[in-house]
């Protein structure tokens, strides 16, 4: 009762405290993003997906909506308190953080194949490795951050790694596949952890006798197995991403923020697109054209004249829009 009768009196110093800076934006902006996303990772988990079964693509479509209406108006937020600059800097982040997890729902979905994870039990798989995700995601954020706020020069490394990686994408053959089962993570994996290719249920670790003494030790499932993966290969993956992010902004809030919206919708997306997943075969095209394009504005603001954000956010919508019709209408052709 004392904490109550005494609020009042602790509103002057509190809201001070809320304010304060952290990350060049006040505390309580940050505290109120991370109530967003502990408050949609308990609801996920615990509301809506409270037991094993397969989502229906209809309920995984609307989610997805829903992921996708929340980071637009979130987006809305950051142009209120931050500027139109900032909130079309977010609106682009996000946009090519969400069409560069469409080569992660490809490989998260051999990689699931490859480990024969039954359907029912794949939604428990993604959102642990997407719970993982976020963390890393958030480790290297703030290492880059750190690294460019200290040697700004870096950015420029950034932005000639997306051009790279952006040419070699489009040189690469649209057959290329991930063979997971054959890739130096899987091998080592199954070298050093004691590993059942049975499942069991949900389980991530069971015991089972030791083949040689007999007793009782812990032994990686399926599951297990997939779930690292996902991690380790988003590690990878991380490497285009995260120069992108700050090549569109070095802003830390509008960096978090529209990375880690684009990955929570990432489930929700996988299982709404995995029926017609293999029809978006031909975005890596759009995708190496966006990353030549982030890339190239970095050099071009720095030499000629800073591009304007709207600018920015129209050519990598026109850019995404024309590669996903492309994709649609060639693999159209060839079935």
């Amino acid at each position: 009762m004392s904490f109550f009768s005494d609020f009042p009196a602790l509103m002057p110093s509190l809201v001070p405290s809320l304010m304060t800076p952290f990350l060049g934006q006040p505390a309580v902006f940050w505290a109120g993003f991370f109530v967003i996303v502990v408050g949609l990772l308990v609801l996920d988990l615990f509301v809506f997906n409270t037991k094993d079964k397969i989502p229906s693509t209809r309920a995984s479509t609307l989610q997805a909506a829903s992921y996708f209406a929340l980071a637009m108006v979130f987006g809305i937020f950051v142009w209120r308190t931050n500027g139109p600059e900032h909130g079309l800097d977010f609106y682009t982040g996000y946009m090519i953080e969400l069409s560069l997890s469409m080569d992660n729902l490809f490989v998260m979905s051999i990689i699931l194949s490859t480990f024969a994870v039954p359907k029912a039990y794949q939604h428990r798989v993604l959102f642990w490795g997407i719970l993982g995700v976020l963390v890393l995601r958030g480790i290297m954020i703030g290492f880059g951050t750190a690294l460019i706020a200290q040697f700004e020069w870096v950015l420029y490394i950034f932005a000639a790694f997306l051009i790279v990686t952006g040419l070699r994408l489009l040189w690469s053959h649209a057959s290329d596949s991930h063979a997971v089962h054959d890739s130096f993570i899987v091998q080592f994996l199954q070298r050093h952890i004691r590993f059942t290719a049975r499942i069991h249920g949900h389980n991530f670790l069971v015991r089972e006798p030791h083949p040689v003494t007999g007793k009782d030790v812990l032994f990686a499932t399926p599951l297990f197995m997939a779930l690292v993966c996902i991690e380790l290969m988003d590690v990878v993956f991380a490497l285009d991403s995260i120069p992108a992010i700050f090549a569109i902004s070095t802003e830390p809030f509008v960096v978090y923020t529209s990375n880690i919206f684009a990955i929570l919708g990432l489930r929700a997306l996988y299982f709404a697109l995995s029926s017609v997943i293999e029809r978006f075969r031909y975005m890596k095209y759009a995708l190496s054209i966006v990353l030549i394009f982030i890339g190239g504005k970095v050099f071009y603001s720095h030499f000629i004249g800073k591009i304007d954000p709207l600018i920015s956010l129209s050519v990598t919508l026109l850019i995404l829009i024309g590669g996903a019709v492309f994709s649609l209408r060639k693999t159209t052709s060839s079935t």
